[in-house]
């Protein structure tokens, strides 16, 4: 079995350049030094080292183990701060934005995970624009957004993003619809729709509508824009009056709803991508404990509702 030591050796030889220089740089002793590479050589069955009167150099065993040594302990390092912060930070509050449609379905079971761990969850309900906004000059520590594939959230250099759930997109319209009796819909099918009225998000840079107006200017078609609005009840009312059609992502749809129908849209590219948006700290670049303990419960929040779903 290696021991961290051992590649704590190996890493501080390649930096200082020799065994007495890697002594001093971690306040071993160099016989310390020297027995930890040796037992190390004698675990890998050659020698790790070339040694010189100018210094020590890695071999290309040595070369092979330091690439996997620096991720080794680089992961030992972050187990033992991240035990350290939690142990230590007794409660945390933390500010969470996400959009309404993920808090309705996600909201509660992330709050009560990350509860038992100590964290407190301020959170705040906003469309993705205002999100972004908010992150970006560092009024969050995490945000729930959406964005669609191929379309960038402008974020700046230090948020990152990783995705959480892939939200499918359906096209809804009114019972009785030509298009209705489908039982899924093509792109083809859906720039057929380019003389209906459209219901659109009340943003006018919402990525779920970007998408489906590219698609139509793409074919030289232009829509036209009836209502906007982020109440996806609404939406389905006005729809089911036959005031217009529209997107419906897979979250905002709870049970079915009298006088519309919901297709789904073949191209993957119809679908919200989900994510989580953090601000990275400090020159490690990345959240602070409690943050990516919240990332955890997202994460495992959308892995229940997608479990429930079948």
């Amino acid at each position: 079995m290696v021991d961290l030591r051992q590649l704590e050796a190996l890493r501080a030889v390649h930096a200082a350049g020799s065994v007495t220089a890697a002594a001093r740089r971690l306040g071993w002793g160099q016989p310390t030094v020297d027995y930890h590479l040796k037992n190390l050589e004698r675990l890998v069955g050659a020698p790790v080292l070339l040694r010189s009167p100018r210094g020590s150099t890695l071999t290309p065993v040595g070369m092979l183990l330091l690439d996997r040594a620096q991720e080794i302990l680089t992961l030992a390092e972050r187990a033992i701060r991240d035990a350290c912060e939690l142990t230590q930070m007794g409660r945390v509050r933390l500010r969470f934005g996400t959009f309404p449609t993920a808090a309705a379905k996600v909201l509660p079971s992330i709050v009560w995970r990350v509860n038992d761990l100590g964290i407190e969850v301020d959170a705040v309900l906003e469309e993705v624009p205002s999100l972004v906004e908010r992150i970006n000059r560092g009024a969050l520590d995490a945000a729930l957004v959406y964005t669609v594939p191929g379309y960038e959230l402008p974020f700046r250099a230090h948020v990152s993003t990783v995705e959480v759930h892939r939200d499918p997109l359906m096209l809804a319209l009114p019972t009785g619809h030509p298009l209705a009796a489908r039982s899924s819909v093509d792109v083809a099918a859906l720039l057929s729709l380019r003389d209906e009225r459209w219901l659109f998000a009340a943003a006018a840079d919402d990525p779920m509508d970007t998408i489906v107006i590219d698609a139509f200017a793409a074919a030289g078609h232009s829509l036209e824009v009836t209502i906007r609005t982020d109440d996806f009840q609404v939406m389905l009312g006005m729809i089911a009056a036959r005031m217009g059609v529209g997107l419906m992502p897979s979250l905002g749809v709870s049970g079915p709803h009298p006088g519309i129908v919901l297709r789904p849209i073949e191209d993957p590219a119809f679908a919200r991508s989900i994510r989580v948006a953090t601000s990275a700290e400090g020159s490690a670049r990345q959240p602070s404990t409690a943050v990516r303990q919240l990332v955890a419960a997202i994460r495992d929040g959308f892995g229940a509702l997608r479990a429930e779903a079948g």
